[in-house]
């Protein structure tokens, strides 16, 4: 007989280590932050170094973006509910984002860099604050702090092209 006819009760146990999938997926889309980089840089002044800058610019605001949705996903099935710390970061991730894409669409690169860098870093050092506390899955704390870089050094090397 179900003890709880309105709700559900969830036992999960979840590994330190990274999942494979998430490896695959975690660090596979952190490619294109260097590969646009260094195509930026090597064709700087061309076109298609221009097009490498703008088409990894937007890559940076669609994973901001994402990951903004993964942290309100994670909400969804932290134990007693969604905490105001994930719905703030949220927020915040989703609103630098949104920001970048809107600066970047309307020609403003170093200010929509300038909001990417600053999300990314943002997700750096909360994400493996948020695994401890039982706010997303305990891998993060290991993923993020070695994923995340990867992007924040391309967006820089963007950044200091464009300054």
């Amino acid at each position: 007989m179900d003890d709880h006819p309105d709700g559900r009760t969830l036992h999960v146990t979840e590994p330190r280590r990274v999942p494979w999938l998430s490896i695959v997926f975690g660090y596979g889309p952190m490619l294109p932050f260097l590969a646009g980089a260094a195509a930026a840089w090597g064709w700087r002044g061309e076109a298609w170094g221009d097009a490498a800058l703008t088409l990894t610019l937007l890559w940076g605001c669609a994973i901001l973006l994402f990951l903004s949705g993964v942290r309100r996903g994670l909400s969804f099935r932290t134990e007693g509910g969604a905490r105001l710390s994930q719905v703030a970061t949220m927020i915040g991730l989703f609103s630098l984002g949104f920001a970048a894409l809107v600066l970047a669409v309307t020609d403003r690169t170093v200010a929509a860099l300038s909001l990417l860098l600053l999300g990314f870093a943002a997700i750096a050092i909360l994400d493996p604050i948020a695994a401890r506390r039982g706010e997303a899955p305990l891998y993060f704390a290991r993923l993020r702090p070695v994923q995340i870089p990867l992007a924040l050094l391309g967006l820089a090397a963007l950044l200091v092209l464009k300054l």
